[in-house]
């Protein structure tokens, strides 16, 4: 077993596509993938899920969550409003500890590192050293393309630094059709920024079209399922100015 934690800058940057997208490639592959959302909120009867998104993007029906909300709180909040306190780090490691037959297990967390997951305040930090006590972990963290990106990606990266924790690399989320130069420059520095490496691009609305269509288009867009393989240089060419 591998497993890739998906964390991001903050909410509604990409994440959930980015983990469908490592799904799609990696059961192209032929691989066993397992998906595991924690905590979910906004989980209404009638309301959009994450793992639904993987399934109607991928296909997929390994997907797993541990406990879900109604209300579209960060999970911490959500759990202290239903008054019980949400798993702790330490069951859900336990938890995906059972599904060490499969190839990969993807966790996407919610919103950023600190994030409150439980009503113990436990974040996706918290969680990070007990699932490499499991399995080889990486850590990849979804920005999405525009303002602020270089400096939350910078924060995000000191903060698993000051934890002890390595970050294997950034994906860039909804990459727009046409970018600025001011785009084009960010996604060049973000490697320096962000002292980590630039692992995928995946384009703006890639969510929105068919299973088949989504895993054919994910194939080029991340960096050999985020195992370094893949050199960014032409990519980079296409997009940044280069100005002696």
């Amino acid at each position: 077993m591998r497993i890739i934690v998906v964390s991001g800058t903050g909410t509604d940057v990409g994440k959930t596509v980015t983990t469908a997208a490592l799904v799609a490639v990696n059961l192209a592959a032929g691989r066993r993938v397992a998906v595991v959302k924690p905590v979910q909120t906004g989980a209404a009867d009638d309301a959009p899920t994450d793992l639904g998104t993987v399934a109607q993007l991928t296909g997929s029906n390994d997907l797993h969550c541990y406990d879900s909300y109604a209300e579209a709180l960060a999970p911490g909040t959500a759990a202290i409003r239903a008054r019980r306190p949400g798993p702790s780090m330490t069951s859900i490691a336990e938890q995906i500890a059972t599904l060490s037959d499969r190839d990969l297990v993807v966790v996407e967390g919610a919103g950023g590192l600190l994030v409150e997951l439980n009503a113990a305040g436990e974040t996706l930090l918290d969680l990070l050293p007990l699932l490499s006590g499991l399995a080889e972990t990486r850590t990849v963290v979804v920005t999405p393309a525009g303002l602020g990106m270089l400096n939350h990606a910078a924060l995000t990266e000191r903060v698993l630094t000051a934890a002890g924790q390595s970050l294997h690399g950034f994906v860039v989320g909804s990459w727009p059709n046409e970018p600025d130069l001011a785009d084009r420059c960010n996604l060049a520095d973000l490697p320096r920024y962000g002292k980590a490496p630039l692992r995928g691009v995946l384009p703006a609305r890639s969510g929105t079209v068919s299973p088949l269509v989504f895993a054919e288009h994910m194939r080029p867009a991340l960096d050999d399922s985020l195992g370094g393989s893949f050199d960014y240089s032409q990519f980079l060419a296409q997009y940044v100015e280069v100005h002696q």
